[in-house]
């Protein structure tokens, strides 16, 4: 079905795209001690809805339509992500772009390889009668090769070159801070990706909610290639 296929896609693009713009705001809240900002960025709470529709989608129409799906919005979510990287917002006109290429670069490398992967284990592991072992696995696992290839490439100081090449200035976040905001000191990019992940992991647990809901209510689409009787 048409529609489907359109609005898993589209709710690919708009979670990347929203992923891109919200990863270079930190969480400034305080807990206690801890400083939200030097652990978490918003974007940690929006990525993993991406991993829902590909599971949603590989359920109920298999690992070949979720594999068209990850990569028309891998190329449509590049597009918009290098958009943003030359525009600002709407309401922030003449201010600064959206996101940046180095991001938009990264981003596009990290959300490929993550939804393949999660696309493979959820395809291993559909068979098992406890329904819920396919989407977590699969979540968690995307999400952790996710997070390593998005923030390494994004912030890592040994990748700078890649701001380099768009003729941007360094915009690696090497700096010392504690990590997740009590442990030793580790570059600032590595707590926020431990971070990350932290939030992604909770996030595919509770995820496991509207996916077991919409089990129950999304019809399972003809194999590619199948004729209609």
């Amino acid at each position: 079905m048409l529609a489907r296929f359109l609005a898993a896609v589209t709710a690919m693009v708009v979670v990347v795209a929203a992923s891109n713009i919200l990863v270079l705001y930190p969480l400034n809240v305080t807990l206690g001690s801890i400083n939200l900002a030097d652990l978490l960025t918003w974007g940690a709470f929006t990525f993993p809805f991406a991993f829902l529709v590909t599971d949603l989608i590989n359920r109920y129409d298999g690992a070949q339509r979720a594999r068209l799906v990850a990569l028309v919005g891998f190329v449509v979510g590049l597009g918009v992500s290098f958009y943003l990287s030359f525009h600002p917002l709407p309401w922030n006109a003449g201010g600064a772009a959206a996101t940046t290429q180095r991001i938009a670069t990264a981003s596009a490398s990290a959300f490929i390889v993550g939804q393949l992967l999660d696309i493979s284990i959820f395809s291993r592991l559909r068979a098992n009668r406890t329904w819920y072992v396919a989407p977590l696995l699969g979540s968690l696992f995307g999400s952790l090769i996710d997070t390593a290839i998005f923030f390494t490439l994004s912030f890592a100081p040994a990748f700078a070159g890649i701001d380099g090449l768009y003729g941007l200035p360094d915009g690696s976040l090497g700096f010392p801070a504690p990590l997740l905001g009590v442990g030793p000191e580790v570059p600032l990019w590595v707590s926020l990706a431990a971070g990350d992940f932290g939030v992604k992991f909770l996030a595919a647990l509770l995820l496991l909610a509207p996916y077991r809901v919409l089990m129950g209510r999304i019809m399972p689409l003809q194999p590619i290639g199948a004729r209609a009787a």
